[in-house]
């Protein structure tokens, strides 16, 4: 996973996952590794957002 990896890209890339799940464009085979990729692109935007909030607070106080 590219730890640069933009916010918006890391959701953009959520939001295709989750099209091609629903969508059934999605084999088995494919199925585990999509999963993994989601739950690292999860982390990293809950990650990002904590820290902007962390700065944001810093901010205002």
């Amino acid at each position: 996973m590219n730890c640069e990896l933009k916010y918006e890209a890391a959701l953009k890339q959520l939001q295709e996952i989750v099209e091609r799940l629903e969508s059934g464009q999605m084999d088995i085979d494919a199925l585990g590794k999509e999963i993994k990729n989601a739950q690292a692109l999860i982390k990293m935007c809950k990650e990002k957002l904590t820290k902007t909030e962390e700065e944001i607070n810093a901010i205002i106080s």
